[in-house]
């Protein structure tokens, strides 16, 4: 009874590496106009994929602390397509402070992603890359 208890827990354990999403991780947005740049932790979000601002870098790449946007969502409701595309989100900007609607592409370890408006027909975008 013991093993099969062991095994069911490994099994299960397993089932759920395999199922967590490939663009979750921690991932470096492109330098702002500064140079500083930001570190931000993409997960699932019950049945969505959110990004929250984990830590922020100045120009230097030193960490600031100090920096009012920290714990901030800016990414949610992003949905899996298939095939390394996510769609039907928003995307908080906080350079502009404005939310767009988003759209991001995974390849590899580079995260495409699109703040949107005018029906997605103008779009500004980054590359990110996957730190973690």
């Amino acid at each position: 009874m013991k093993k099969l208890i062991l095994s069911t827990a490994f099994g299960l354990g397993l089932t759920g590496m395999a199922a967590a999403d490939p663009v979750a991780g921690i991932w470096k947005t492109a330098e702002g106009e500064e140079g500083g740049y930001l570190h931000v932790g993409i997960a699932p979000c019950g049945s969505a994929i959110c990004g929250t601002i984990n830590t922020a870098f100045d120009a230097n790449g030193n960490m600031s602390p100090e920096y009012e946007n920290l714990g901030k969502q800016i990414i949610w409701d992003m949905t899996a397509d298939g095939g390394g595309s996510y769609s039907g989100g928003k995307i908080w900007a906080p350079d502009a402070d404005k939310t767009y609607n988003s759209k991001m592409s995974l390849s590899g370890n580079t995260l495409t992603v699109k703040g949107c408006v005018a029906g997605g027909l103008i779009c500004r975008g980054q590359d990110w890359k996957r730190v973690k």
